[in-house]
């Protein structure tokens, strides 16, 4: 068995493409393989600034031989036939075989193949694999059709030891390699992964990224340590850092005093987007003190004085930045910003952020008045809402955009300083920005926060931007999932529809064609309904409102699915209709699920599909059954029982799902498992006296019905 090893040397791969690059060269590479019928024992792929690498141990030296029967044509047929075999197969008719199988004789091609030396199977793909290698930006270099993230230098491309010989974008691969750009010299000779990682260990490159990762936040941690302080863990930067660094070294720089009294916020956000810097805590009450971390890429000759130095320098002129915006910004209030927003488009057919706002502050008055809220919070929402947008105009988020809303929170305290829970609301309508973001749960920045998803999905989808599978400009599907979580996260009792309905109502006239569409209320939704039983979704005249309510519903899907929720459940619920409130509907597909994992309740599914079944082979030729069964036509005492039975568990079930007891509904279901057994096991359905059949069919159906007021049992799968 032998091991190959690749790895691809180039100019600085951008930091956040590097991981993916790693999965994608390891994806293409194995499936190449595998289609050669290589099989390996094991693989390893590594990024880093400079160089992707792939290491796989156990090849085979060949390639197995093949031998493939493929059978073919009848003996007897048509000539044109039996050569287009001949042709497929790569046979002549004497390389064939004759075979009978009780119906006529008929050709069988034996294609036998002989394996290739590995070596040569690598320097026939790997080329070909390569080009295939994708990336979000990539560039073509002169004279070469081939695109590349950044220029490429070096391949090495060793198998048991040996070059492997082929040619990538003008590269020819070999065994050389190179150490880090600063801190080695000359090529490095590497035939194996061991010594390949041993000798770029010793010039100064950590191949593992994993390894990087650890090293930069162990000394991190060490140094802040030293110094009473606490590292403010983020995964996301070290990632980053990780891929800028071959061989990181931590060092500890100071902020200066004149820069302290700015937000926390502007500090950390100073340090991290711009110049990839750490902060440091105290770890007694948490707040951001004057140190941070530098990753360098080069190990100082002076302890890190001038590296040190010239980052302090540069962080100096941003905070001077930031200072200078921050306190021209707080010497107006945020009410006095609100008209500035007038200058500011949000999108070109829905007008400005100031139209926006206004039709956010109709919306959360609506929302906080549906979530409980007295006549002064709906005020406090609504003040909010007018609000949330007004820092756009503010200098400091002009300079940090990742600082929305939270600038907001300040400017409004600098002004009133009481009025927390419209300054919080500001701060929190925006949450939440990711899975991991924690979602609002004061009842004014609820109403806020949902306002504002709302008509940015219904607004952009009004007029024509709704996401693609590949393309989701605009964050529609965060904003669905966030107001799907704030929904369920804070146990909010409301309708979707009616929020729908609300948003579309606000909605400006738009053009289509010649035709202009009012965003009259009354005109676009007369008599609309809500989901209904045939398909789950809403008849309505405008048909964005079908398309965002399916939308939604399958982001819920995906938010579910997230918490361990069968989908195909959440389906069965939604379908019977009538069934837009987050809230009842999680709780109903939770005790439909637990119900299935039970033996009652996966034997009654399996006796479902069975009269599903027969039904729908009956329904065939006579049309639907619906309707009650005859009960001086029940003969056998097991199908008197199952009558009796359905008849007493429909109005239990309907009552204890009327008053949201979904678990003793699900009891009265499990209590039918006895009697539809029963009846299964010694009723024949399809009896030969017509009457009989027809109204077992009809009580089939009954069962059929019975069940549906749980949920859709036919969309159950498993």
């Amino acid at each position: 068995m032998a091991d190959f090893l690749l790895e691809l040397f180039s100019e600085e791969i951008p930091a956040r493409m590097q991981a993916q690059a790693a999965k994608n060269l390891e994806r293409l590479v194995v499936g190449a393989l595998s289609d050669r019928g290589l099989l390996f024992e094991g693989v390893k792929s590594f990024a880093g600034p400079r160089r992707l690498t792939l290491a796989i141990a156990g090849l085979p030296a060949r390639q197995p031989d093949v031998k493939e029967e493929r059978k073919g044509p009848r003996v007897n047929a048509p000539e044109k036939a039996i050569l287009g075999f001949l042709k497929s197969a790569g046979v002549t008719i004497e390389q064939c075989q004759k075979q009978d199988d009780g119906k006529g004789e008929f050709y069988v091609a034996v294609i036998e193949r002989k394996g290739r030396d590995t070596a040569d199977v690598l320097t026939e793909m790997l080329p070909e694999v390569l080009t295939k290698l994708p990336w979000p930006k990539s560039m073509r270099f002169p004279g070469s059709p081939v695109r590349w993230v950044r220029p490429l230098h070096a391949i090495v491309a060793t198998l048991d030891g040996e070059v492997v010989p082929f040619e990538f974008a003008g590269v020819k691969s070999g065994n050389v390699t190179f150490g880090h750009r600063f801190l080695s010299k000359g090529p490095i000779e590497v035939r194996r992964l061991d010594d390949y990682v041993e000798k770029l260990r010793k010039a100064h490159v950590i191949v593992d990224a994993a390894e990087r990762k650890e090293i930069i936040r162990h000394e991190a941690q060490q140094r802040a340590f030293a110094l009473g302080l606490e590292l403010i863990e983020d995964d996301g930067l070290l990632e980053e850092v990780a891929g800028l660094a071959e061989w990181p070294v931590v060092l500890i720089g100071r902020i200066e005093s004149a820069f302290m009294d700015l937000p926390p916020e502007i500090l950390q956000t100073s340090m991290r987007a711009h110049q990839k810097y750490f902060a440091l805590r105290h770890p007694k009450d948490g707040k951001l003190t004057n140190r941070f971390v530098i990753v360098a890429n080069t190990v100082p000759v002076d302890g890190g004085k001038e590296i040190i130095a010239g980052n302090e320098r540069v962080l100096r002129a941003r905070l001077s930045d930031a200072k200078f915006f921050w306190d021209r910004d707080r010497k107006r209030t945020l009410e006095s910003r609100v008209e500035d927003l007038k200058h500011i488009i949000f999108h070109a057919k829905l007008g400005t952020q100031l139209e926006r706002v206004k039709r956010i502050e109709v919306l959360a008055g609506e929302i906080a008045e549906k979530i409980g809220l007295d006549k002064k919070g709906i005020e406090k929402a609504k003040r909010a809402a007018r609000l949330c947008k007004a820092d756009l105009t503010t200098g400091v988020v002009g300079e940090f955009p990742e600082l929305q809303g939270v600038m907001g929170r300040y400017y409004h305290l600098e002004h009133h300083p009481d009025d927390v829970e419209v300054a919080d609301a500001i701060r929190d309508h925006y949450k939440p920005l990711g899975p991991s973001d924690a979602v609002p749960t004061d009842k004014v920045s609820i109403a806020v926060a949902l306002a504002d998803k709302l008509y940015t999905l219904v607004g952009l989808w009004w007029v024509g931007e709704k996401p693609t599978g590949s393309s989701d400009p605009y964050a529609l599907r965060r904003s669905c999932l966030g107001l799907v979580r704030i929904v369920l996260a804070n146990g909010l009792r409301i309708r979707l529809s009616e929020l729908l309905y609300s948003a579309f109502g606000m909605m400006p006239p738009i053009s289509t064609g010649t035709i202009t569409v009012q965003s009259d209320f009354e005109t676009k939704f007369p008599n609309v309904l809500l989901p209904n039983s045939e398909g789950g979704l809403i008849h309505s005249l405008q048909p964005q409102l079908v398309e965002i309510f399916s939308f939604l519903m399958e982001r819920i899907k995906v938010a579910l699915r997230e918490k361990g929720t069968r989908h195909d459940l959440i389906d069965a619920v939604f379908s019977l209709g009538n069934e837009d409130d987050l809230v009842r509907l999680v709780a109903r597909v939770e005790a439909l699920q637990s119900f299935l994992n039970t033996d009652d309740g996966a034997n009654l599914l399996i006796a479902y599909r069975r009269a599903a079944n027969i039904l729908k082979a009956e329904e065939k030729k006579d049309g639907r059954y619906e309707g009650e069964p005859k009960l001086d036509l029940l003969k056998l005492p097991e199908e008197k029982a199952l009558a009796d039975a359905l008849a007493k568990a429909d109005k239990r079930i309907a009552d204890n799902i009327a008053k949201e007891k979904f678990v003793e509904a699900m009891s009265v279901m499990a209590s039918l498992r006895a009697p539809v057994d029963a009846f299964f096991d010694k009723v024949t359905v399809n009896d030969k006296d017509a009457s009989l059949r027809k109204n077992r069919l009809l009580l089939l159906s009954r069962l059929r019905a019975t069940l549906h007021l749980v949920a859709d049992f036919s969309k159950i799968e498993g």
